[in-house]
């Protein structure tokens, strides 16, 4: 792994009260960290090595200053919306790499569906090329969950699907 697949890890960033309320890569971390805006709380195995010192990665880190949260958005991408469905086609059900995935829209574009987080689902190829261009109940098919907006909620679901990959995050996402 080079210094730059490591300077890309998440970082989970608690506020001062602990709370968790960002993912930040390592590279923005270690910069917070020698700002010293944050302190580490949870440092992973992974190291960075520069010309003249070693450093662990942080795996957690807490803002020393308590910051108000007015509104937390996350931007509309493929991969917030796979993960807000689980990698899981909201038609049939199935749990699938993000590669056997798509994205469709509810109310189809060419209808006036809008590209938000109100009208996209996680959904498999086959589900994608029956639907086609018909809404679920045109096609005779049914959504498993309708699709939700993005709110601290969804954050909070998203972080916890991230923590997966490190155990040391748990302890923070209230589990």
């Amino acid at each position: 792994m080079t210094n730059l697949d490591r300077l890309r890890r998440p970082v989970l960033v608690l506020n001062a009260s602990y709370e968790p309320i960002h993912i930040c890569a390592a590279r923005r971390a270690i910069v917070l960290l020698l700002k010293g805006v944050a302190a580490a709380e949870e440092l992973s195995h992974v190291v960075v090595h520069s010309a003249w010192r070693a450093m662990p990665l942080p795996s957690v880190i807490r803002l020393l200053e308590y910051r108000r949260i007015p509104h937390q958005t996350r931007p509309l991408s493929r991969k917030n919306i796979l993960m807000r469905d689980r990698y899981t086609c909201q038609y049939c059900g199935r749990t699938l790499p993000s590669s056997e995935l798509t994205l469709d829209h509810v109310i189809p574009r060419s209808r006036g569906g809008e590209t938000a987080w109100e009208n996209l689902v996680t959904c498999c190829h086959d589900c994608n090329n029956r639907k086609g261009n018909r809404t679920p109940e045109e096609a005779g098919m049914k959504l498993t969950r309708l699709p939700r907006p993005f709110t601290l909620h969804t954050s909070r679901h998203i972080m916890r699907q991230l923590a997966h990959a490190d155990e040391r995050w748990k302890k923070y996402l209230f589990y």
